[in-house]
C-alpha cells in the first residue's frame, strides 16, 4: 500500500476516533500496534501498560478530560499536525529530525537500545562481525535510522511496520538481529517463545549524532499553552514518585524521567 493512501486510512481513523469523542479536552495518540510494556490491549479491548498509566496519571493533575486515539505508527506526525490528536503518546524517541515538524515535551523516559538475535552465545556487535547479516527494525524508530548509518555498509537493514512482525521473523530465522528498546526486547525475551529462541545481544554503540536525549510527548508547534501544561502534569507524576509506583507494576528498572 502506497505511502499516500496509508496516511489517507489513518486520517480516516483519527477522524472517526474524534467524532465519537469529540467533548474531550486532551486527545492523546497511541500507535494501534501492541508495544508491550508500554502499551498494548488486554483481553477485554482495553488499553493497558506503563504509558497508558502514566498518560492517565498526567491527565488527573491535568484537570482535562482526555482519551485515547489509536493511529497507525507512520501516521503519528501527520494526524497530530492535521489536528486528529493533540499530543503524541507513543514512546517517540526526542530527534532533530522530528523537531523539524514537531515540539516536544520535557522527556518523561529514556532506556538503552540493544541488539538481540537467536541464542548462541555470541555477543560481538562490531560492524565486521555483523558483515552480511540481516538487522530488523521496527519502521519510524529511531533504530531505523541507527542501522541504516551504523550498520548498513556492511549488513541488510530489513524494516517492519510492527514490532511483533519484527520479532516474528526474528524467531524464523529471517533476520539475524533485532534492534529495538531494551524494555520492549526484556518483555520479549521473557515469552516463552523468547525464552526458547533468543537472547541480548549488548547495548547499541552510542553515536552522538545517531542518540536522543529520551521519550516525550509530541506536541504542535503551535500549541505552546498545552506543552507548558504537559511539561508541568509531567514533573508532578515524575517528582511525587507516583511515575516509580507505575513502573513496578510493570518493569525492574527505574525509567522515569531523563
Amino acid at each position: 500500500m502506497g505511502g499516500r493512501s496509508r496516511l489517507s486510512i489513518v486520517a480516516i481513523f483519527a477522524l472517526m476516533a474524534f467524532a465519537v469523542d469529540a467533548e474531550a479536552d486532551v486527545r492523546f495518540g497511541i500507535a494501534s500496534e501492541p508495544y508491550p510494556p508500554f502499551a498494548w490491549k488486554d483481553a477485554t479491548g482495553e488499553w493497558v501498560g506503563w504509558e497508558v498509566d502514566l498518560m492517565n496519571a498526567v491527565c488527573r493533575r491535568l484537570k482535562e478530560k482526555c482519551s485515547i486515539v489509536e493511529v497507525a505508527w507512520e501516521g503519528m506526525i501527520p494526524s497530530l499536525n492535521g489536528h486528529f490528536i493533540d499530543v503524541i503518546w507513543a514512546t517517540m524517541s526526542i530527534t532533530d529530525e522530528r523537531r523539524q515538524l514537531i515540539d516536544f515535551t520535557d522527556v518523561y523516559t529514556n532506556t538503552p537500545n540493544v541488539l538481540i538475535g537467536l541464542k548462541n552465545g555470541d555477543k560481538e556487535i562490531s560492524r565486521a562481525h555483523l558483515k552480511g547479516k540481516v538487522i530488523g527494525v521496527q519502521a519510524g524508530s529511531v533504530h531505523v535510522r541507527f542501522a541504516e548509518t551504523y550498520y548498513g555498509a556492511t549488513s541488510t537493514i530489513k524494516i517492519y511496520q510492527t514490532q511483533d512482525e519484527v520479532n516474528q521473523d526474528l524467531t524464523a530465522g529471517r533476520v539475524d538481529y533485532v534492534a529495538l528498546d531494551a524494555l520492549v526486547a526484556d518483555t520479549f525475551l521473557k515469552t516463552d517463545v523468547g525464552l526458547s529462541c533468543c537472547e541480548l545481544k549488548s547495548a547499541l554503540p552510542i553515536d552522538a549524532k545517531e542518540s536522543s536525549p529520551g521519550v516525550g510527548g509530541g506536541v504542535r508547534k503551535d500549541d505552546p499553552e498545552l506543552k507548558a501544561k504537559l511539561n508541568g502534569a509531567i514533573k508532578e507524576v515524575l517528582t511525587s514518585g507516583e511515575c516509580n509506583a507505575i513502573t513496578k507494576k510493570y518493569l525492574i528498572i527505574d525509567v522515569c524521567g531523563e
